[in-house]
């Protein structure tokens, strides 16, 4: 009996390499003999970057210090190093995310993608040919302004000085000058499942301002110096990103990563299972168990359990779902692939308890699932 085990993390209590090894533990411990392929999972954002190094074999972790999304402090940051293919993994959020800050820190007109930009360069230096660019979980609204500044790029005011870091200096820029020798770019994919424009109603500022502590006078500031920021795009270099879909990711870096590195956008989940393999380990499984902390209507739209599912059905391999809470209807579950839905927390039980106990629950779960499992394969397979 083989499994495939692809979980994403439960937010708050496990990551997805140990949430999927937590099931191969209750799977072997109830019948010794299954072999479990173990693939953990993320959508592209927060904790790829381990998810990937715990997937693929021969990779490491490049520590880096680097600015902080409060200039000037420092943090020690990072991205997954890959040899074989040079490939290096970068969220920036390790570097300029949220919650380096604390809650009085949030100020989007003050913070900067300055250390992202250092990573990239880091990753350069090292050799990359490709890298894989995360954009969730940011702290800032720039542009990419900061991130570019950190690899040569120049933002000048009218009276031809640098204009302030972070989102406040936006409305200040006069000219984008490019840097005195622009580098041979590897090619740089971002992570992204968000299609939120630069400005606007929709936009970084509107949108996601108010999270990273923007007031709404912060919000309206924010938006028209990111329609600043795109004129002069649009002016210097040629370049309109104002309309383009995801521009306005993490802050509008999503947009300053098209114009500064040449960046192509994919969609996280994608990416990720390319990355690991996951439709390879698939071929011949008998199961594949995938899961998340809340399974809900949300996870069945683009999110890692419906990516799963998509190639596991793909693949004519049935799926269980194993989640800490599922309140997804069973029509919606078979018509994705989904065979079975297992809740770890059970009725009566607090949330609190739910998450402490979470590698337990699984362990004792996917034991309770494979010994009710291993006696029906002929009947599971998809389509049958």
């Amino acid at each position: 009996m083989r499994i495939v085990i692809a979980l994403d993390s439960f937010k708050g209590s496990l990551s997805a390499p140990r949430a999927c090894a937590a099931v191969g533990e209750g799977l072997r411990a109830a019948v010794p003999a299954v072999e479990c392929v173990l693939k953990p999972m993320a959508d592209g954002g927060e904790g790829t970057a381990a998810t990937l190094l715990a997937a693929r074999p021969g990779g490491h972790w490049i520590p880096q210090r680097v600015q902080g999304p409060r200039p000037p402090h420092e943090v020690t940051a990072g991205f997954a190093w890959f040899p074989a293919d040079a490939t290096a993994v970068i969220e920036m959020a390790t570097a300029s995310g949220l919650p380096l800050l604390a809650e009085h820190e949030r100020n989007p007109l003050l913070t900067s993608t300055y250390g992202t930009g250092q990573l990239l360069e880091a990753a350069c230096e090292q050799g990359a040919r490709h890298i894989l660019l995360t954009l969730g979980g940011s702290a800032t609204v720039d542009g990419g302004v900061g991130a570019a500044s950190a690899l040569g790029w120049r933002f000048l005011d009218a009276r031809g000085g640098a204009v302030p870091a972070g989102g406040g200096g936006l409305n200040a820029i006069a000219r984008i000058e490019r840097p005195a020798a622009e580098r041979d770019w590897p090619t740089v994919t971002m992570l992204c499942d968000v299609t939120n424009p630069l400005c606007g109603p929709r936009g970084a500022a509107a949108v996601f301002g108010p999270q990273k502590g923007a007031t709404p006078a912060m919000v309206a500031e924010l938006d028209a110096g990111l329609a600043n920021l795109a004129a002069r795009m649009r002016a210097d270099l040629g370049r309109d990103v104002l309309d383009l879909p995801g521009g306005g990711a993490a802050g509008g870096l999503g947009a300053g990563a098209v114009v500064f590195f040449h960046a192509q956008y994919a969609a996280g989940i994608t990416a990720v299972m390319d990355a690991i393999g996951l439709k390879d380990a698939l071929a011949g499984a008998d199961w594949c168990i995938t899961g998340e902390g809340s399974f809900d209507s949300q996870s069945l739209d683009g999110k890692v359990v419906s990516g799963v599912a998509e190639v596991a059905q793909a693949a004519g391999v049935p799926v269980a779902v194993f989640a800490g809470q599922a309140h997804v209807a069973p029509d919606l579950c078979r018509a994705r692939g989904i065979h079975d839905v297992r809740a770890l927390q059970v009725p009566g039980m607090p949330l609190a308890e739910s998450l402490r106990r979470t590698p337990e629950l699984l362990r004792q779960t996917a034991a309770d699932w494979v010994r009710g499992r291993s006696a029906a394969l002929p009947t599971a397979r998809c389509g049958v």
